[in-house]
């Protein structure tokens, strides 16, 4: 029976890929416009080289990218940029469409609901107040909190404690394979691939894949 729905974040809850591409595109195109001098295209592949090496939730990317294209750090180029990346992110960032009746209908039920993010705790917590869904969870845990990337044990066994709740009675939701899906199912847990949010085709090995995450509640139905 299935007493506790464990979330990811990213491309689960929200389409991550979509609101990073919108911000980062911002970001560029003001500061080419304050001073910067390359092209757009050239910017625009040298940033995302540095993501690739260094990962898309770098805290300090912006200067990262300034002194490698600059050679230094131009702080009038560095804000403008900023800025306009933080603006455009607050305009795109919404959970999918099904999220917010799906999270109301599990807590009806009396389920406890989690999130285990690989993102830094304080960008975490930022998307889900932004979104208004913080209170949906009882618990919340980050890569800051275990300091352990998905599929270590560590994230899922943090969630197990603080919720108190076997791992057979818990049902994990996520985009990565490799990651949600592999971690959840090694301690036990029922799994659903988050195929709506996944960014390539994939073989997930997963109990359940969900085209929505509407498809949630007949699932935990099914899992009574």
């Amino acid at each position: 029976m299935i007493k506790a729905v464990l979330f990811d974040l990213d491309n689960t809850l929200i389409d991550f890929m979509r609101i990073k591409k919108t911000s980062v595109d911002a970001a560029l195109n003001a500061m080419l416009n304050a001073g910067l001098e390359m092209s757009k295209e050239e910017a625009s592949e040298k940033l995302y080289g540095l993501y690739r090496k260094i990962g898309l939730e770098h805290q300090k990317i912006f200067q990262k990218f300034l002194k490698k294209v600059m050679g230094r750090i131009d702080y009038k180029i560095l804000a403008t940029g900023i800025v306009a990346y933080r603006k455009a992110q607050v305009e795109v960032l919404k959970p999918y469409s099904k999220v917010l009746p799906t999270l109301k209908k599990l807590k009806k039920k009396e389920l406890k609901l989690a999130i285990i993010s690989d993102a830094p705790r304080l960008k975490a917590w930022i998307r889900l107040v932004e979104m208004e869904l913080q209170n949906f969870f009882d618990v919340i845990i980050t890569y800051d909190d275990t300091k352990k990337y998905k599929p270590h044990k560590a994230p899922f066994i943090a969630v197990l404690k603080q919720l108190n709740v076997a791992p057979e009675n818990c049902l994990m939701v996520g985009d990565r394979p490799e990651r949600d899906i592999h971690g959840a199912k090694s301690l036990g847990m029922t799994t659903a691939f988050a195929k709506y949010g996944a960014t390539k085709d994939v073989v997930s090995d997963a109990d359940y894949e969900l085209k929505s995450i509407g498809e949630l509640v007949e699932i935990i139905e099914k899992e009574k």
